[in-house]
């Protein structure tokens, strides 16, 4: 009989005055008795919606009835058919206007969906301590293809084609694999032990990965197909971080989050000077923005010690971005929110950042975007003491590629064009998938075109 309860089971978490004092994870997971539980919610309905709103196509019903019956391992390899990286989707994919969104046990008054990104972490977390690993047989097609960048849509595009007999070679640009997963999303969100476990079976499956490589300086596409690569697969992301062009920004103490999310999530700044990339901030810290990047941002200061920590945004809450749950959990942490405000100075002394000038914003029409505009109040202004600014107002894709691959068409503001059916690129057999394409957006996009990506390119080169 389904659990008709119209709420989730509760998932266990760190206590926010423990939490926002140390890096280990939030979110502590299920017992196998609470994922039982909360498995034995779902209706196993005749037409799932939820498969449709999960991007790489999880045979969400199919894993969760297992997971009912206390089948772990079968549970597992259900949701592996389409999902390489299950441990990483069920902890950062926004399952809220996902798969979830569509879930009918959510659309009565009052009620919650099935926690599907709870039970997805939970099977991957159970087989990773419990389980075999099974490396597929794979017989080889003798055709290779390049994979540009290691994020989420680059190694979904690999695993995918090396299961189909290709040869892989990833280029990654850093001195670790994962891309975002590593340098972007914090230690708390993310464990990056968890990030390698998944890495290594994408190996396992015959992928080579070679890191230090800049595709575009390095090496360009033009001579990885004269090395004999039938294709090449441009999962770059989109690290080239946007400054908001106000007076003060060159000032020390201004970070981009990328940049200071970087020194802390790749470089252990922290650990300064075991470490060599030294990461400073000041006892009050200033993140502009209020998508998921900015939340990990404050969040991150936070734990390094900040006393007071603000998330400053020119819109109300109801318009932030980021996820609820991110937004939450900052809270619950002491973030302080300020909204309706805007940063208009830096200002300093001694070439560091001595405060930030805020003006105070109402809204007023809605803009191109549905959103009301945020318009300033006159001579509404106030002024925040702080010696660290950090700006998390988006990214777009790093130029390098696009300006030493002739025949690659790129939009205005550098994302790469493809053909929305294949993937492939205004140049044949190049393809590109993920932020490098969309701008920033979520992991589970990104692996959805990478799969998509994978499919088209053994689809043109007979497979």
């Amino acid at each position: 009989m389904p659990n008709m309860s119209k709420v989730k089971v509760a998932m266990p978490e760190q206590d926010p005055n423990v939490r926002n004092k140390n890096f280990e994870e939030v979110a502590l997971g299920y017992t196998p008795e609470m994922a039982m539980e909360e498995a034995s919610r779902c209706l196993n309905c005749k037409r799932p919606f939820c498969v449709e709103g999960c991007p790489v196509n999880v045979p969400i019903p199919r894993f969760i009835q297992e997971v009912a019956k206390g089948n772990f391992e079968k549970a597992y390899d259900i949701i592996t058919e389409e999902n390489a990286l299950p441990a990483i989707c069920g902890r950062v994919c926004p399952q809220e206007s996902q798969c979830e969104g569509k879930c009918i046990r959510g659309r009565a008054k009052g009620a919650e969906p099935v926690g599907i990104g709870r039970l997805e972490r939970f099977v991957a977390d159970y087989h990773r301590e419990h389980g075999e690993h099974k490396v597929p047989e794979i017989k080889k097609n003798g055709k290779k293809v390049a994979v540009v960048g290691s994020g989420p849509s680059g190694i979904t595009c690999a695993g995918e084609l090396a299961k189909k007999g290709y040869d892989v070679h990833v280029f990654e640009a850093l001195h670790k694999t994962g891309g975002v997963l590593s340098y972007g999303i914090p230690e708390f969100r993310l464990p990056k032990a968890l990030v390698q476990s998944e890495i290594d079976t994408v190996a396992q499956l015959g992928v080579d990965f070679e890191t230090n490589v800049v595709v575009g300086r390095t090496i360009t596409v033009d001579e990885l197909e004269e090395q004999g690569y039938d294709a090449v697969f441009v999962g770059s992301g989109a690290g080239l971080p946007r400054f908001q062009g106000i007076p003060g920004e060159n000032l020390n103490g201004v970070y981009s989050a990328n940049e200071f999310l970087t020194r802390v999530n790749l470089m252990k700044g922290y650990m300064f000077p075991d470490r060599p990339t030294p990461v400073k901030i000041s006892k009050t810290v200033c993140v502009v923005g209020a998508g998921n990047v900015a939340m990990d941002a404050a969040r991150t200061a936070k734990r390094l010690g900040a006393e007071n920590v603000y998330i400053v945004y020119r819109r109300s809450e109801e318009e932030a971005p980021a996820r609820k749950e991110e937004i939450h959990h900052a809270k619950e942490e002491g973030i302080i929110f300020k909204f309706l405000t805007n940063p208009i100075e830096v200002k300093g002394e001694n070439g560091w950042v001595k405060s930030l000038v805020c003006q105070e914003m109402e809204l007023g029409e809605p803009d191109e975007s549905g959103r009301r505009k945020p318009v300033p109040i006159e001579g509404a202004t106030l002024e925040i003491e702080t010696g660290t600014f950090i700006i998390a107002i988006g990214q777009s894709p790093n130029p390098l590629i696009r300006q030493t691959t002739p025949g690659l068409d790129t939009q205005k503001w550098g994302g790469i064009i493809v053909n929305e059916e294949t993937n492939e690129t205004t140049r044949e057999n190049v393809y590109a998938g993920g932020d490098a394409v969309t701008g920033a957006a979520t992991v589970i996009l990104a692996m959805g075109a990478g799969k998509k990506a994978a499919q088209s390119i053994d689809e043109k080169l007979g497979g």
